[in-house]
C-alpha cells in the first residue's frame, strides 16, 4: 500500500511538470472567433488614435467573449476571467499593415 501511494505521488508530479513544460507561444488564430479579433483590433486601434504619443506598447488585449468589451494589457501575464480571452499584439497587427 505504501508503494502505491508513492507511485501516485510520482504520477501527480509528472503531470505538473508536463504542464510547466508547455511552450509559451501558442497560435490561437484558428481558435478565435473573427468578431473577437475585429473587436480587439478596434480597441487597439482606438488606443493609438487617442494616445499617439504614448511610448509604452501593450502586449495584447483581454476581451470578453460575449460582450466584446476589452482592455489593453501592458505588463506581465494577464489574469483572465473565465469568459475572457487574451489576444496578443502580434495577432492584432498581422492584418493592420
Amino acid at each position: 500500500m505504501y508503494t502505491s501511494q508513492s507511485s501516485s505521488a510520482r504520477s501527480a508530479s509528472s503531470v505538473d511538470t508536463r504542464v510547466a513544460d508547455r511552450p509559451e507561444q501558442i497560435d490561437f488564430s484558428a481558435l478565435l472567433d473573427p468578431s473577437l479579433l475585429q473587436a480587439a483590433r478596434h480597441i487597439y486601434r482606438t488606443y493609438y488614435e487617442v494616445h499617439p504619443d504614448q511610448v509604452q506598447r501593450p502586449i495584447g488585449v483581454a476581451i470578453d467573449r460575449f460582450t466584446h468589451r476589452g482592455k489593453l494589457i501592458f505588463t506581465g501575464k494577464p489574469i483572465l476571467l473565465p469568459q475572457e480571452c487574451f489576444i496578443p499584439v502580434g495577432q492584432l497587427e498581422a492584418d493592420l499593415y
